[in-house]
């Protein structure tokens, strides 16, 4: 086989973006850019690679192993692309902001990941988010889930699913087990994966581990569902320190939510602790159409390693991902133009377009093929003037 026959294929998981998903995909970010512009979150624009200490001290295993890793031939270090946009905006509000009340911003950009985090996924997603800084209390957590909601809203999806953990749970059933972090990690490994085997064998092979914390860790795995997990979960889990107040805060938000938003169903995952290591309290997945879109929740701990431990709130969605669950967009109408060097034609045209019409000229000896408009109107000659007629789609 020649060499050339294959150099242009792209690696695995990695694809172009074509009309008219492109221009999907480009209303969506506007779309929800403008939605988080108008409860006041500013713009920033993180680099795509970074000193790679800089991109994940303090972030955890999973976010190492996600990230793309290359050296500067300007100064020998190790760089990072980003899998995450989160450091890099703790980071902007540590160091080249620095005020001293709450920070809204919000980006949108692509990050690449060593693998994908999902069957079918890309390994490029174009990521969305917006987050909070400097107020610790449950009203930047309704805030960022409000709008995370009113963004998924505003695409067109509905009725939505937000389901509700907090990894404050498991560390405080843990605060007493004398174990590695490499045993704890595989202890939240197992109850993300609802791996009751798993766990217990881990178990088993910890005595540090209380009774008690492994009565907890076991009951766990069935704390998932409605609100009535809440009730259990106080039963089951009584008198471990901590968690009466993770309960109570995400008891009062599902008030809130389901206050706001009456068509939202509200679920609870008391052994959920998929997602980065940074999350610190509350963490949250909203859920469209079956498939989970867009994740976040607290992680005040995210901003420390840049000298200012603020708290912080926020989440974050893949766009390529959420133009997959939308129905194709409409096709925008057009107006099909000939070319000519006439000076009438041309100022037609010109006119047109100012007005905010797409007109696509023909070029001398081509029909245009587009997969992104309609032309559903021509521009024709009439008793010696340029006139926008309807198209007769039967000639």
């Amino acid at each position: 086989m020649p060499a050339w026959s294959s150099s242009w294929q792209l690696p695995d998981q990695i694809a172009d973006v074509l009309p008219s998903e492109a221009r999907h995909i480009e209303e969506l970010r506007r779309l929800l850019l403008d939605s988080a512009r108008v409860y006041g979150y500013e713009l920033v624009m993180p680099p795509l690679l970074e000193h790679l200490e800089s991109l994940l001290t303090g972030t955890g295993e999973a976010l190492g192993l996600q990230t793309f890793k290359l050296v500067d031939q300007l100064s020998g270090r190790t760089l990072g692309l980003r899998a995450d946009t989160t450091p890099q905006v703790a980071r902007i509000d540590a160091h080249l902001l620095n005020r001293d009340g709450v920070t809204r911003l919000c980006y949108c950009g692509p990050v690449l990941h060593t693998r994908a985090d999902r069957p079918h996924a890309t390994r490029e997603p174009l990521q969305f988010g917006a987050e909070i800084y400097g107020h610790a209390g449950l009203e930047a957590d309704l805030e960022v889930q409000c709008l995370a909601i009113e963004c998924l809203r505003a695409a067109g999806l509905g009725p939505l699913q937000l389901d509700m953990a907090d990894v404050r749970i498991v560390s405080a059933v843990l605060a007493d087990a004398s174990i590695s972090r490499a045993m704890v990690g595989r202890i939240h490994a197992a109850l993300a994966a609802k791996d009751a085997p798993e766990l217990a064998q881990l178990l088993r092979q910890q005595p540090a581990v209380p009774a008690r914390a492994a009565q907890a860790l076991q009951a766990l795995l069935q704390l998932h569902g409605d609100r009535a997990v809440l009730a259990q979960a106080r039963q089951a889990l009584a008198g471990i320190e901590g968690v009466a107040t993770a309960l109570d805060e995400m008891e009062r938000l599902a008030d809130h939510l389901g206050g706001l938003f009456g068509d939202l169903t509200l679920s609870f995952d008391l052994a959920d602790l998929r997602g980065y290591a940074y999350y610190s309290g509350i963490r949250f997945a909203l859920y469209g159409q079956g498939e989970e879109l867009a994740r976040g929740g607290r992680y005040d701990e995210v901003g420390a390693i840049f000298g200012r431990k603020r708290p912080a709130a926020g989440f974050s969605l893949d766009l390529k991902e959420l133009v997959g669950v939308l129905p194709a967009p409409v096709l925008r109408p057009a107006i099909r133009a000939p070319w000519s060097e006439d000076p009438a034609l041309r100022q037609t045209i010109a006119r047109l377009r100012a007005q905010g019409h797409t007109v696509v000229c023909v070029l001398p000896g081509h029909e245009h093929e587009v997969n992104e408009f309609d032309c559903d109107r021509e521009l024709s000659q009439v008793a010696g003037h340029w006139a926008v007629m309807a198209l007769d789609r039967a000639a």
